[in-house]
C-alpha cells in the first residue's frame, strides 16, 4: 500500500503538458503537489471525473488525458467503463485511487470494499490494458507506460490517505480556473 500524496508526487514530477482530470481527495492532493493551467478539477457529482476525462480525450485525442478518480467516485458511475472500452481512445489513462471509503464523504465505507477488484471490473467492462498497483516502486515501473503507452490504460492504484490537503472549493468551482484550463486545452 502506498500513500496517495507520494503517488502522485512521482507522478507530478513527470507529467509535462498533459491534461489532468482529478476528483475529490486526489484532486485537493494534486492542486497541491502540481498546480497548473491543464488540470481539470471535477467536483460537484461523484463518479463524472471518467466521463469527462473521456469527453476531453475525444475531443482533442492529440493530447493525452490522465483521470485521478476514486474509488468511490468510480463507484458511482461504473458504466463509464464500459463507454471508454467502447470510444477506445488512445490517449486516454484512468487512474484510481482504491482506499475502500467514500473519503470526501467522511470516510464511510464502500460496499464490499475487500472484494472489489476495480482492474477485473475494468478489463471485463472491454478495456484491455489493465492492472492493480500496490506499491510506489511498482507505479514508479509503470509511469513510462501511463505516460506514453496506447490507451485506454486503467489502474487501480491500492492507497491510503496522505498528508491533508487544503479544501479550496473556491478556487475549483472559481470561473477563472475554469477559463485557464480551457485557454490552456484549446492552443
Amino acid at each position: 500500500m502506498m500513500r496517495r500524496d507520494e503517488c502522485l508526487a512521482l507522478l507530478a514530477k513527470r507529467v509535462r503538458d498533459e491534461a489532468i482530470v482529478a476528483t475529490y481527495q486526489a484532486a485537493f492532493d494534486w492542486m497541491r503537489l502540481a498546480p497548473r493551467d491543464l488540470n481539470y478539477v471535477s467536483i460537484g457529482a461523484m463518479g463524472i471525473a471518467s466521463s469527462h476525462g473521456l469527453g476531453l480525450a475525444l475531443g482533442r485525442p492529440d493530447k493525452r488525458v490522465i483521470v485521478l478518480d476514486g474509488d468511490g467516485s468510480l463507484m458511482m458511475n461504473l458504466g463509464s467503463l464500459a463507454t471508454v472500452a467502447d470510444a477506445n481512445p488512445t490517449n486516454f489513462v484512468h487512474l484510481v485511487c482504491v482506499n475502500g471509503v467514500y473519503e470526501a464523504n467522511g470516510s464511510h465505507p464502500l460496499p464490499s470494499a475487500a472484494k472489489v477488484d476495480f482492474a477485473a471490473i475494468a478489463k471485463g467492462a472491454g478495456i484491455a490494458n489493465t492492472g492493480t498497483i500496490e506499491t510506489l516502486a511498482e507505479f514508479e515501473a509503470e509511469l513510462d507506460t501511463i505516460l506514453t503507452g496506447e490507451g485506454p490504460i486503467f489502474r487501480a492504484l491500492m492507497v491510503t490517505a496522505g498528508a491533508p490537503s487544503k479544501q479550496d472549493y473556491a478556487f475549483i468551482h472559481g470561473a477563472e480556473t475554469r477559463e485557464r484550463f480551457k485557454a490552456a486545452f484549446t492552443r
